[in-house]
């Protein structure tokens, strides 16, 4: 459990921060509050895309993996921001990704400070 608190807390600071640098990644709200708990559901969606869809996606898409020496990983991360923007639409939260390579440099900018978050955050493994 302690586990995916820390897990959620990192995607959610990585998509606040995903958020704050780029423009067409947007959150809305009435209060910084809403905000917050809409940025907290949001990386509970973001993470269960990445450990339900990710995986399967990998798989099918293995020979581009190798073709492409790992770098088809920031078009997979993309898909699951998009993804994730869309299951967001869905449940009328106030999270919406604008286009593909905003997804792009969006799933990129929240590697990199999900990265740093979990080296910084304590974790049980």
């Amino acid at each position: 459990m302690k586990n995916f608190v820390v897990k959620t807390i990192a995607n959610a600071g990585a998509l606040a921060v995903a958020v704050w640098l780029l423009d067409k990644i947007t959150l809305t709200g009435d209060s910084t509050g809403k905000k917050a708990g809409t940025l907290l559901v949001v990386a509970v969606i973001f993470g269960l895309v990445n450990a339900a869809v990710k995986p399967l996606v990998k798989v099918l898409t293995f020979p581009l993996f190798l073709l492409t020496l790992g770098l088809f990983t920031l078009v997979v991360n993309a898909l699951m921001l998009l993804l994730t923007s869309w299951v967001a639409d869905k449940l009328h939260l106030s999270f919406h990704v604008e286009g593909f390579w905003t997804a792009v440099l969006g799933g990129l900018i929240i590697s990199i400070v999900s990265w740093a978050l979990h080296v910084v955050l304590p974790d049980e493994d």
